[in-house]
């Protein structure tokens, strides 16, 4: 939901840059996107904006129909306060979104897809949760890593999150992991990592509690990786999770955790709930993350196995005679498609918390809900071409066009001013297998 996951990582667009593997969050992957609408693409990756929307004239093209909306439908004698509000300033040009210049440039450097659409947020929110991923994107950057040793990471990795959360200690010297970045602005990004840190005192309690509740689960989640995986090295021996339960928690960590944050963010800014919603939330919310990040697992399988990585797990394949090494070869898709078809059908369902979760928001919360609205929408156009595609060959990438795009842009836009248009256009869009 978002990119690191409230995160994103559903498909690729056509213009999209590949996140290096599925075990990204989807704050960083590119939501709360890849890396991450993750605002108006970013469900929340995004919920905040799915690491699978990484085009930037996706985002353009959302950003002109929706100020041209936004403006027209305000109402007139809010019209000066609005344009103070306004996120694009109506044409004013660039606007600080966290704390200073240096901050919003990390921002803007690391992910110059998920940056444009903090804009779409409520002012409210906007800060905590580009804050939230710049924090987790650090710790993505440390885990992604392809040289060095695990051990090493894994030591910086926890002292890093220690640190965060106030437990102790002091920052490590992140020289070293920054001269062995291939990414110029992600090795800017860790020579100023106490800069981001340090934005958390901006905040007031009950925010800061929320990013870093998020934050602890996500590590947590990349430290199991590593312990699992290893590093991210081409070559050598697949390994594969060894259970649905495994891949359950996963799915949480990287994505279900965002989609926790968002909600609680939500609902301490922007709407209200009795208590029994509350909880009915939460858990709606935790399912549309996991959603988007079962998603780019079964879209990304072969690139996972490349880097020595299988999500699939052992005692599903087992079930059927195949190991992880055996998915490497697509001559074997028509023994593993009843499998994989049975986990698309767990993410549809999970997709249907999502909608279910859609409908929770009020219609007052315009931007709320159109953030949440695309993700979705392409991650069930996604489905489906999945259950159509080999999956297996690595050189048949499955895509979201750039015309499908526009089209979802523009029905999406219909189907928040019509009665009734959200609910028909999220039963009309989905899986239908």
């Amino acid at each position: 939901m978002l990119g690191c996951g409230l995160g994103a990582n559903p498909p690729e667009t056509e213009t999209s840059c590949r996140a290096p593997h599925s075990g990204q969050n989807m704050l960083s992957a590119g939501i709360w996107a890849p890396q991450e609408l993750q605002f108006m693409v970013l469900p929340f990756q995004r919920l905040l904006m799915p690491p699978f929307l990484k085009g930037c004239d996706e985002i353009l093209f959302l950003d002109s129909i929706l100020r041209r909306f936004l403006w027209h439908h305000k109402p007139r004698q809010t019209i000066s306060s609005w344009r103070e509000e306004s996120p694009v300033g109506l044409g004013r040009g660039h606007m600080p979104v966290l704390i200073d210049e240096k901050i919003d440039n990390l921002l803007e450097t690391t992910s110059r897809s998920f940056y444009p659409t903090l804009k779409y947020l409520p002012k409210k929110t906007r800060g905590q949760i580009g804050l939230l991923y710049l924090l987790a994107r650090v710790a993505d950057t440390i885990a992604d890593t392809k040289v060095g040793e695990t051990a090493l990471l894994l030591e910086h990795l926890k002292v890093y999150n220690d640190v965060v959360q106030g437990r102790g200690g002091e920052l490590p010297d992140f020289s070293e992991l920054a001269a062995l970045q291939t990414n110029e602005h992600e090795a800017e990004l860790l020579r100023n990592v106490p800069l981001v840190v340090d934005g958390l005192s901006v905040y007031e309690q009950g925010d800061k509690e929320r990013i870093l509740e998020c934050l602890e689960v996500i590590v947590g989640g990349q430290i199991l990786d590593l312990e699992r995986f290893g590093t991210a090295n081409e070559g050598g021996t697949v390994s594969a999770l060894p259970t649905d339960v495994e891949l359950d928690d996963y799915a949480f960590r990287v994505a279900g955790c965002v989609g926790v944050f968002w909600s609680k963010m939500s609902l301490a800014h922007l709407m209200k709930l009795n208590p029994e919603d509350e909880a009915l939330f939460m858990e709606r919310g935790i399912r549309f993350g996991k959603a988007l990040q079962m998603i780019n697992i079964l879209r990304d399988i072969p690139e996972d196995l490349r880097f020595g990585r299988c999500y699939i797990p052992q005692s599903s394949l087992n079930e059927i005679g195949l190991s992880p090494e055996d998915l490497l070869d697509d001559q074997n898709l028509e023994t593993f498609r009843p499998l994989y078809n049975r986990y698309l059908d767990l993410t549809n369902e999970h997709l249907e918390a999502a909608t279910a979760y859609i409908r929770m928001i009020p219609e007052t919360q315009f931007r709320l809900k159109a953030s949440c609205m695309l993700p979705v929408l392409v991650g069930q156009r996604t489905v489906t071409l999945l259950r159509e595609g080999n999956i297996l060959n690595s050189d048949e990438r499955i895509k979201v066009t750039r015309d499908e795009m526009k089209t979802y842009a523009r029905k999406l836009l219909r189907a928040l001013l019509i009665p009734g248009g959200v609910r028909r256009l999220l039963e009309k869009n989905k899986d239908k297998s």
